[in-house]
C-alpha cells in the first residue's frame, strides 16, 4: 500500500456517467479517494453512504471524495440511483489503478483465494502527496475516520495543504 509522503499516482477512469476523470485535475482541493470491491453490497454501501452523509464537511474544506471500484459505469450509476449517493465513482475494469495503489491483493473466503479490491482509504494533499492511507478500513468508520484527518491536517501549519501552511515542510 502506498504511504503518506508519496505523490498519489495520477490516473484517468471513466465515472458514472461514462466520462473521463482525470485525478490531476483536482490540484488544488484535497482530495479522499477510497477503493472498494462493489457496488450494492453491504460493506460497501455502508461506507458510500456514510461519505455522503458527511458529504457537508468534506464540502466545506474544498474536498472531493471519489470512489473506485472494478464496477462499470453503469453499475455505478444504478449504485448511485438506487441508493441516492452523493459521489464520484469511477470504474477500474482492469484493475490497474488498484494496482497503482497497491489494493489488488490476494485474499482468501472460505479456503479459496483469489485476487480483489481490498478496502483502503487515501487522503491526497491539494498538491497530490499522499498525507493518510489506512488499508482493511472499517465501511461504517472509514468517512467519519477520513474527515477528521482532513480537520487535523488543515490545522496543522507546515503540512501540504493545510491552512496557512505555504507548503514547506522545511
Amino acid at each position: 500500500m502506498l504511504e503518506a509522503g508519496t505523490i498519489a499516482p495520477d490516473f484517468t477512469l471513466e465515472d458514472q456517467e461514462g466520462q473521463p476523470v482525470t485525478l490531476s485535475s483536482f490540484r488544488g482541493r484535497p482530495v479522499i479517494l477510497y477503493f472498494y470491491p462493489k457496488d450494492n453490497t453491504s460493506g460497501c454501501t455502508t461506507q458510500a453512504q456514510g461519505y455522503t452523509e458527511l458529504k457537508p464537511g468534506f464540502d466545506a474544506k474544498d474536498a472531493v471524495v471519489i470512489g473506485i471500484s472494478k464496477d462499470s459505469p453503469a453499475s455505478h450509476r444504478r449504485f448511485i440511483d438506487k441508493q441516492g449517493l452523493d459521489l464520484i465513482l469511477l470504474s477500474d475494469p482492469d484493475h490497474k489503478v488498484n494496482e497503482l495503489y497497491d489494493v489488488w491483493k490476494e485474499k482468501s473466503m472460505y479456503g479459496k483465494k483469489y485476487f480483489g479490491t481490498v478496502r483502503s482509504s487515501f487522503l491526497i494533499s491539494p498538491e497530490g502527496v499522499i498525507l493518510k492511507s489506512g488499508e482493511k478500513v472499517k465501511p461504517k468508520l472509514d468517512p467519519e475516520t477520513m474527515l477528521k484527518a482532513l480537520d487535523a491536517l488543515q490545522d496543522t501549519p507546515g503540512v501540504p495543504g493545510a491552512a496557512g501552511s505555504d507548503g514547506d515542510n522545511a
